[in-house]
């Protein structure tokens, strides 16, 4: 088939077994079966998986496939997949395609050596996946062939979760059952199942392939760990929303039809700001789903950008100086009977279910802020929270002014008004006048309110969604059980006495958690020193967010819902914290290896010919000004100065203890490197440019 020829609408879900397909293919009583267990979150029955194995097999084997793979989500953040074959000899010399119920349940990778704090020695290697009903199996495709692929948990023998699937899955549950309880109150008997919804923006760097290949940082870390700022960089804004390169167009559609075909609803396309940066952004799905269609999002974009000779970067901050790049996750929750539960209306002070959720939502950030901190917290991350691009470390949530004046006026007494959205005239005649929305937008804030939606901006751009989701969905979860007890108790099942309870439940909550809602511009230095005087914390760095994961109230959170028990959030623990360690380790290893063996070199090289050919002047009478040579030999002895400092606090013995060890790596490792990168980048300035063993920012950001 040709692709490129086919309408986008007939692309769309063309290698998914979605409910049509399977409506199709499947006996009645089975496809009922299966769509309960998907939409009501009912048992599967055994049964209905055989029938299911046999009609997903004979579909994908249509499609081409030989292969099946349980695809799953370790704790190293990546996507994890086991291939199996279809095809089982026979004995006579023949063979026969095979695929029952209890293979497309049940998959058996090694659960041991990925991730698991301790969960699992070495030696116990037992581990299983779990198919996971609710997120449709797909076709992926390769030159050769194709494999059908069948989302999955991770457990081990043990049935402790070794991945960040079965943490979402649990908190989804969480969330419903105590929503459910609030739609109860309002009179909804009969609610559908309530789920919470996202929508990640990625974005993302593209730069040719060949500079790639000629940075053994950008190959090894992901970042650049050596780089002048360029002449020109962002400075201008030109690049924001411009005309999208030719070759960069190209592979965004080619991109575009890819994730089609796998069921992504992406939708946004655009430069962003820094130069050679790019997003894309799907519409909502329910949150397991979204956690893994990103992960395929990422994916896509770095397969397909082989295609185009460029190399695709999804690591926060690829290049100092300029922006960094985020994974702006919406969040909403909502089911088929309710529809959107962050929906205000036009009128949001009449809105009682919705202010409800949203004082819930309000309550949560603030009573676990610390949490919200420390599931975006990465070695990565740190380069990009807090600079010009993204949210202060700070927690914080922007309601806009509608939403404000109205809580504003439920802390006095009760909301009468909400202020009108309006009409935007510009003043041209041949423009037509606009609706006006209540309120600004806010890009500081890490957590926003953005008309239907929360949008938590503080996530990285190479971070899996799954973190930040388990963690919206519990503390909403466990806000939401505690309104509902608040009013059950209040009401005693008299529907005639919520509004007033309702009331009372709104002011005390706004009273006590209003401090996180601050809608004003959180890169500035006075909400530092405003934010401390609300008693917010301001957890900087990794190292100093992670240990919020041990704190007694975030324990009694994820056991209290059953999402996480005290040994899997300890393991989670212990391996973020390994990663950050280990991340950071790496990348000052890099910095050794390459200012010993490429930039010193080089510089070496230019410095004596600068000494030669001033020798040479000097002995033929020319007055030559040695300023240059003088300055480079500075240079030159700072760079081996801070070489032998660096390595000197590389070759110390490692603390036995993870939290001691990333305390060290922060106030030693990362000092030390920067020394090290502030002197090669000064002597990329100097160093004559046929010499400098690097590319630089400017070939890398620049050639398209």
């Amino acid at each position: 088939m040709d692709f490129m020829a086919t309408p986008t609408q007939d692309l769309f879900c063309r290698n998914v077994f979605h409910k049509t397909i399977m409506k199709e293919r499947l006996p009645k009583s089975v496809f009922k079966s299966l769509i309960k267990t998907i939409e009501e979150g009912t048992k599967l029955e055994p049964e209905t998986a055989d029938a299911v194995a046999t009609a997903m097999k004979d579909w994908a084997m249509e499609k081409g496939a030989t292969h099946y793979a349980h695809v799953f989500y370790p704790l190293t953040g990546s996507t994890a997949e086991k291939h199996d074959s279809f095809l089982i000899p026979t004995g006579d010399g023949t063979a026969m395609a095979e695929f029952s119920g209890s293979q497309l349940i049940q998959g058996e990778p090694d659960g041991s050596s990925f991730p698991t704090g301790g969960i699992r020695q070495t030696f116990e290697a037992r581990g299983y996946t779990i198919w996971d009903v609710t997120s449709p199996a797909y076709i992926l495709e390769n030159t050769n062939g194709t494999t059908l692929c069948i989302p999955t948990a991770f457990v081990s023998w043990t049935g402790e979760a070794l991945d960040k699937k079965t943490p979402v899955l649990r908190s989804m549950q969480a969330l419903n059952v105590q929503a459910q309880r609030i739609l109860k109150l309002f009179g909804h008997e009969d609610a559908a199942l309530v789920s919470s919804t996202a929508g990640p923006e990625q974005e993302y760097f593209l730069i040719d392939r060949n500079f790639f290949f000629s940075r053994p940082d950008l190959i090894n870390a992901g970042r650049t760990l050596f780089g002048a700022k360029p002449p020109k960089g962002q400075e201008f804004d030109d690049h924001y929303f411009g005309a999208i390169p030719e070759r960069v167009l190209s592979y965004m559609f080619d991109v575009e039809r890819e994730l089609f075909k796998l069921g992504i609803p992406v939708k946004t396309r655009h430069n962003e700001v820094a130069p050679g940066q790019y997003e894309i952004a799907p519409i909502f799905e329910s949150a397991n789903i979204a956690t893994d269609h990103q992960q395929l999002v990422m994916l896509t974009l770095r397969k397909v950008a082989e295609k185009y000779g460029m190399a695709c970067l999804t690591h926060e901050k690829p290049f100092a100086g300029v922006n960094g790049s985020g994974k702006h996750v919406n969040w909403s929750l909502g089911s088929k009977s309710q529809g959107n539960m962050l929906d205000p209306g036009d009128t949001p002070h009449e809105n009682a279910q919705f202010l409800l959720v949203c004082a819930a939502v309000i309550r949560a950030v603030h009573k676990h802020q610390g949490l919200l901190r420390s599931v975006v917290a990465s070695a990565s991350n740190d380069h990009r929270l807090g600079a010009n691009e993204a949210p202060p470390a700070i927690m914080s949530i922007f309601l806009g002014d509608q939403l404000t004046d109205v809580f504003e006026q439920i802390k006095t007494g009760g909301a009468n008004s909400s202020l009108p959205r309006g009409t935007l005239t510009v003043g041209v005649d041949v423009l037509p006048p606009l609706p006006k929305d209540a309120g600004d937008r806010n890009r500081t804030s890490p957590f926003a309110f953005t008309g239907n939606r929360f949008e938590f901006r503080a996530v990285g751009s190479n971070q899996s969604i799954a973190g930040p989701l388990v963690a919206m969905n519990t503390i909403v979860a466990e806000s939401l059980d505690y309104c509902a007890t608040q009013l059950e108790q209040a009401t005693g099942g008299d529907p005639a006495k919520l509004n007033e309870a309702l009331q009372k439940l709104l002011t005390q909550i706004m009273t006590d958690h209003g401090t996180i809602v601050f809608n004003g511009d959180g890169y500035s230095d006075a909400w530092h020193k405003e934010a401390a005087e609300r008693g917010l914390l301001n957890l900087k760095t990794t190292a100093d967010a992670l240990p919020a994961l041990k704190d007694k109230s975030v324990k009694d959170l994820f056991t209290k819902y059953n999402v996480l028990s005290e040994r899997e959030l300890d393991s989670r623990l212990d391996i973020y914290l390994e990663q950050y360690c280990m991340t950071v380790q790496v990348e000052a290893n890099l910095t050794l290896e390459i200012a010993r063996t490429l930039i010193f070199p080089a510089v070496v090289r230019y410095q004596n010919e600068l000494a030669s050919t001033c020798a040479n002047l000097k002995f033929l009478g020319y007055d030559f000004d040695m300023k240059t040579l003088d300055k480079i030999t500075t240079l030159v002895k700072g760079l081996q100065d801070s070489t032998s400092k660096l390595e000197e606090i590389l070759s110390k013995e490692h603390e036995s203890d993870l939290e001691v060890q990333a305390e060290i790596i922060r106030d030693t490792f990362l000092p030390a490197m920067m020394d090290v990168r502030g002197y090669a980048d000064e002597l990329e300035g100097i160093v004559a440019d046929d010499l400098w063993p690097l590319p630089t920012y400017q070939e890398m950001l620049f050639i398209r």
